[in-house]
């Protein structure tokens, strides 16, 4: 079996991560991964802070935690997958997304000012996966269940209370499909969640894993 984390941070990109990419992939080696996928934030505030910049110089800016965490994965053989934890304008919620590349995110600008409808129509059949992070934490709300693919039922972040139990009840009733996460931001954070799988996921792969229902497992530490 291996072990993947499905919802990690890098210091060099999201404003919150408290660790640099390259020791927070060595952490997960340690701690016995086989890979995890990178979900720095994508939101307004990140793109707007740099007004002058290029939109491609602003990518690379927030491909920054990645590129750092694929070089040491490869090193370490890890499997280093890209993802986002989108933000739009529209409210306060968080949606975890897979099965896109960097060439997506060049092409498509701007797109926290999407609402989740107009983005969810946008990657209708491109193989992309939309999961709602921690939906029942303060200030959020569940999405349309025909809006995402799934879930995030069980999420491992210890500062935030994301009553998962209530996050697994909200998948079950609308049959959507079921992530746990360790939602890594600090050293502390590690290996709190993630998934299971009986091979590994090659690059580019990860979204097959949940659109085919790959999933051995759901990793938690309650």
């Amino acid at each position: 079996m291996f072990k993947y984390e499905t919802h990690f941070h890098t210091s060099e990109t999201s404003p919150c991560g408290r660790v640099k990419a390259e020791e927070a992939v060595r952490i997960y080696q340690r701690a016995g991964y086989s890979g995890l996928v990178v979900t720095d934030h994508y939101f307004g505030g990140f793109f707007e802070n740099h007004p002058f910049m290029s939109w491609n110089k602003k990518i690379d800016l927030y491909l920054a935690g990645y590129r750092k965490a694929l070089a040491e994965g490869q090193r370490l053989g890890l499997d280093i997958h890209l993802g986002m934890e989108i933000r739009f304008n529209e409210n306060a919620n968080d949606y975890l997304v897979y099965g896109f590349d960097e060439a997506f995110l060049r092409e498509q600008r701007k797109l926290y000012r999407l609402t989740l409808k107009e983005f969810r129509e946008l990657t209708t059949d491109k193989g992309i996966v939309t999961i709602q992070a921690h939906p029942f934490r303060p200030c959020m709300i569940p999405a349309p269940p025909e809006l995402i693919d799934g879930v995030e039922v069980y999420n491992g972040n210890p500062r935030h209370d994301s009553s998962n139990h209530l996050a697994l009840q909200y998948a079950v009733d609308n049959k959507l499909k079921m992530l746990s996460g360790s939602d890594f931001h600090q050293p502390q954070d590690a290996a709190k969640g993630g998934i299971l799988v009986e091979d590994r996921i090659k690059v580019n792969d990860f979204a097959l894993v949940l659109l085919q229902n790959k999933i051995s497992e759901l990793l938690r530490t309650e």
